[in-house]
């Protein structure tokens, strides 16, 4: 229904940004990744996907169209809904899905929270066909300017309790993940490694 939402970016947090357009505010889920993509800019474009069940309407957005069509494709799969399908793609990129599912390795799909071994194999039973006909690009790594300290730690806790996590293990994670990197980690890939430790 809503293909995209070009406009000023208002707010931006890990999960979620509002962007205004004639003068309405859209609140959008995001992606880590997309997260990293949109920088500190005046207007951007985000591609999207309206939600609508029974209980709320919800507009999910994607930097790219290639990030957009494999959460697609995820959420057609049975049991994978867009909680699940945006953790998804906030810890792997489309080329590393795509890779995942075409070489059946449910392993690596299973490493996301929410993602359980009969799901991580009906993901790449159902969609190994498809994705191999489709062409992915390896992305970058994202966010390379670090930031440290407790703002980092407060943005990651806090985009990890929206995703679902209990406030204990996520702290945990995160405390376990920054003194093992010697606080030199960038904040979506601090989200990235909390999100398979946790």
């Amino acid at each position: 229904m809503i293909a995209y939402v070009k406009g000023k970016l208002v707010q931006k947090e890990p999960t979620f940004v509002v962007l205004e357009a004639n003068g309405i505010g859209y609140h959008i889920n995001i992606s880590l990744s997309t997260y990293s993509q949109i920088k500190e800019e005046e207007n951007c474009i985000l591609h999207t996907h309206f939600h609508v069940k029974e209980d709320a309407q919800t507009l999910f957005g994607f930097s790219s169209l290639e990030e957009k069509k494999v959460f697609l494709h995820l959420i057609s799969i049975s049991g994978v809904g867009p909680s699940t399908g945006l953790m998804v793609v906030s810890s792997m990129s489309p080329g590393e899905i795509q890779s995942a599912i075409v070489n059946g390795d449910a392993k690596s799909i299973q490493m996301v929270k929410g993602i359980g071994a009969k799901t991580a194999q009906r993901i790449v039973l159902e969609l190994k066909d498809k994705m191999a006909k489709e062409q992915y690009e390896v992305q970058g790594d994202g966010i390379k300017n670090v930031v440290l300290g407790n703002t980092v730690k407060n943005e990651a806790l806090s985009a990890l309790m929206t995703l679902g996590f209990a406030k204990a293990s996520a702290e945990k994670s995160i405390d376990k993940i920054l003194k093992n990197s010697g606080n030199s980690i960038t904040l979506e890939e601090l989200i990235k490694q909390a999100l398979k430790s946790a």
